[in-house]
């Protein structure tokens, strides 16, 4: 059942809409919001944990719980969430979701201990897991394959990697000129006024017929991600030789193997293996995953280098990130365009090749801040590049599927996304920190190259694999 009646198509019956109709118009923006302020919370508290911890007692062991509790449930309920938002109806869990946001939000602007904070963090995980994929879910049935469905998914790509980096700058500003409270109590009138207006614009959307729920595959595949995610955080905060990192990493492995089997012998499986066969879903996946592990991490590595090498001060580290903010903007705006003229496959081969070149380029940053300008160059580019390989990604992962399969695609989509922005900076961190000989500036930038040069590397092999991989792919074959 699409979201989009007669009145918003403005054509006959049957044929999709080519202009923005204003009640699409409204639909996106609505849409666009919710996905923005859920961009923005990854990282708008990175500046502020410092202060944080002086102000609600956190012992700096337990002050990186601020960023994993929110991240575990954020990447490991996000599939579960993107099924449920399938059978019981995908408006319903945005607004849900929304709904449990902004108390947590609330919630967490006036924590006075540590219990309440980390509880409003999970909170707002578990929130992100359930609107994140409905509101993809409903932007992709709203909009059909073809021109608007290319535009509203590179508006939403642009505003997902935009909001990361504004997170960052918009948290320094807060903290530094009201609170770090308010890096929660912000949250609250976004989530309010789309929860005013999305029950009258957006119409609700899910399947004639509702199989049962694979609970056997949900609490698998959920646990397995929990503790896969949980492993390579730990690693990257212990080192990779760390007991509970290997014990964590090992559980989540077998009960993501539990997963598969679950669903080759039941009726209604939760991931229906023969969509994940397909070459557009499996390939288009991997592209997406690289993208966001490689840009979100390297913003941290970054940020270490105009803080540790450099010696900006935390808010001025966050405003320099501003430029590759306006190059995922700018290439969010042209990535459609884009699409349409030589394909989403070109497009994450053009994309992969500028992200590359441009974050190997800053394997030259030196010691000081006459290497500015090739930053801010090369973050711009890579930026633009990172971007037409988002929604390159999540044009290929979600085209070629019927209605009632969407949720699971942008579920699948979602959670590609959150597990790549979980993970890349535990692990480039590791890779960093393992690289450093020695203590100083200069130790920090030879450690930092050697985690950039990885990162160049791994945006190459998602290259070479959509290249290989996706060559005469149709959108939905196997």
């Amino acid at each position: 059942m699409s979201v989009i009646d007669a009145e918003t198509a403005g054509t006959a019956a049957g044929t999709a809409p080519v202009v923005l109709t204003p009640r699409l118009r409204l639909v996106l923006v609505l849409l666009l919001a919710a996905q923005f302020m859920l961009a923005v919370d990854f990282s708008i508290l990175n500046v502020a944990l410092p202060v944080i911890g002086e102000g609600l007692g956190f012992s700096l062991d337990r002050l990186q719980w601020i960023g994993t509790a929110f991240a575990l449930c954020a990447a490991g309920f996000t599939l579960l969430f993107g099924r449920v938002a399938d059978l019981f109806g995908r408006r319903r869990l945005f607004l849900g979701g929304l709904v449990v946001l902004g108390t947590a939000s609330l919630v967490g602007g006036l924590a006075q201990n540590p219990e309440v904070l980390i509880t409003a963090r999970v909170l707002q995980g578990l929130a992100t897991a359930a609107v994140t994929p409905a509101g993809l879910a409903l932007m992709t049935t709203s909009f059909p394959e073809g021109p608007l469905r290319e535009k509203a998914l590179g508006l939403n790509g642009a505003l997902m990697s935009a909001g990361f980096t504004t997170g960052a700058i918009l948290g320094g500003l807060l903290t530094d000129l009201l609170s770090w409270r308010w890096a929660f109590f912000i949250n609250v009138p976004v989530a309010v006024a789309v929860l005013v207006v999305a029950p009258t614009v957006v119409k609700e959307s899910r399947p004639d017929e509702r199989p049962r729920l694979d609970v056997p595959g949900a609490v698998s595949v959920t646990l397995g991600l929990l503790a896969v995610v949980l492993g390579l955080t730990q690693a990257g905060e212990h080192g990779w030789g760390s007991a509970n990192a290997l014990l964590s990493l090992a559980a989540g492995v077998l009960l993501l193997i539990v997963f598969w089997a679950v669903e080759r012998r039941v009726s209604a499986p939760l991931v229906p293996l023969g969509v994940l066969g397909r070459r557009s879903v499996a390939w288009g996946n991997v592209a997406g995953l690289i993208a966001f592990l490689t840009e979100t991490s390297l913003v941290f590595l970054l940020t270490l280098y105009l803080q540790e090498v450099l010696g900006f001060s935390p808010l001025a580290a966050g405003l320099s990130f501003g430029v590759l903010g306006i190059g995922t903007v700018v290439g969010g705006s042209v990535s459609p365009r884009v699409i349409g003229r030589i394909g989403s496959r070109r497009t994450l081969v053009a994309g992969g090749i500028l992200q590359t070149v441009f974050t190997a380029a800053l394997l030259g940053l030196g010691a000081d801040r006459s290497w500015m300008w090739l930053l801010l160059v090369a973050t711009f580019a890579g930026g633009v590049g990172n971007m037409l390989v988002i929604v390159g990604f999540m044009v290929t992962a979600t085209s070629g599927l019927a209605d009632h399969e969407q949720g699971l695609a942008t579920g699948l989509a979602t959670m590609t996304q959150q597990i790549g922005i979980t993970l890349g900076t535990p692990v480039m961190s590791a890779v960093a920190t393992a690289a450093m000989t020695g203590t100083g500036a200069s130790a920090v930038l030879g450690g930092l190259r050697t985690a950039i040069a990885l990162n160049a590397a791994l945006v190459l092999l998602g290259t070479l694999t959509s290249a290989v991989f996706l060559r005469g792919a149709r959108p939905g074959a196997r």
